[in-house]
């Protein structure tokens, strides 16, 4: 019989966790018996309201500043995050850098350069420094996470949300994982979260949201099939499931898009036919 992962005592290390998504995720896991890293550079005025929350789990957390584009300070992350709580379980790979056309306009060098170091560069540093520790564990969980962006490009409705960089970046996750699932295979599963729309990721509770058109808003719902943007549970709900239900997933890609790719065109009733 498999034994299904059991998350209390657990140590996790969540990238991007001050708000949003990433906040989500770490408090959902120190509900569940976890301790957890939580690992922020920018958005400080967040910071106060993040320790309150987590000192309400009565869990034992560890926040920490790092700068994960500054790849020589990875090493020492994972290090403090070990030496604190003695091991090192789950890493949330919850790091990107969002290309918004209608939001940052025409590409500048410095912003591809941004988006690829953040969305791929620092993931795959934070990963090769975690490795040892997962395996150490024996039963480590990766998630990593990325965008339907590496599937749709800028193209339709999405075209004011996703840069072709971007999509670029997203597209080259998804090859991160199926590496990553064989290098930590068999002591470590490695997958991924597609995100498509949601509330905190190119949704309602961002600042390029508010400079989309009601019309260019109702096109991406009228394109997603259950015509509305996903919320922080959904993706908790998906986050828990891969690490304490499904111990045989491994290199898979995950996509929660409500939908998104797949478009809102109708199925068309099957006609009477001639014969």
């Amino acid at each position: 019989m498999v034994k299904i992962m059991e998350i209390k005592n657990k140590v996790a290390l969540v990238l991007g966790a001050v708000k949003g998504i990433g906040k989500g995720i770490g408090l959902a896991l120190a509900r569940e018996g976890a301790k957890v890293a939580l690992n922020y550079f920018d958005w400080e005025e967040s910071l106060d309201e993040l320790q309150k929350d987590f000192a309400k789990t009565g869990q034992d957390y560890l926040i920490n500043k790092t700068d994960l584009l500054n790849t020589e300070k990875i090493q020492g992350l994972i290090k403090k995050v070990v030496n604190h709580f003695g091991r090192l379980d789950i890493l949330i790979n919850n790091i990107e850098r969002g290309g918004w056309p209608v939001v940052h306009g025409p590409y500048v060098r410095e912003q591809w350069d941004l988006e690829m170091a953040t969305t791929l560069r620092a993931k795959r540093w934070v990963f090769d420094s975690a490795l040892p520790y997962l395996k150490a564990s024996g039963d480590g969980v990766v998630i990593n996470f990325s965008s339907i962006a590496g599937m749709v490009g800028r193209s339709g409705p999405a075209s004011y949300i996703f840069n072709e960089g971007y999509a670029a970046a997203n597209r080259g996750i998804s090859l991160l994982t199926e590496t990553w699932a064989r290098m930590g295979a068999p002591e470590v599963r490695v997958n991924e979260i597609m995100l498509g729309f949601v509330e905190t990721r190119h949704g309602a509770k961002t600042r390029g949201w508010g400079l989309l058109s009601d019309e260019q808003k109702a096109a991406l719902y009228d394109h997603t099939l259950l015509r509305r943007t996903g919320t922080i549970e959904d993706v908790v709900k998906a986050v828990i499931f891969i690490i304490k239900d499904a111990p045989f997933m491994t290199g898979s890609v995950l996509r929660l898009d409500g939908g998104y790719v797949l478009g809102g065109d109708k199925v068309a009733p099957i006609p009477e036919g001639v014969l």
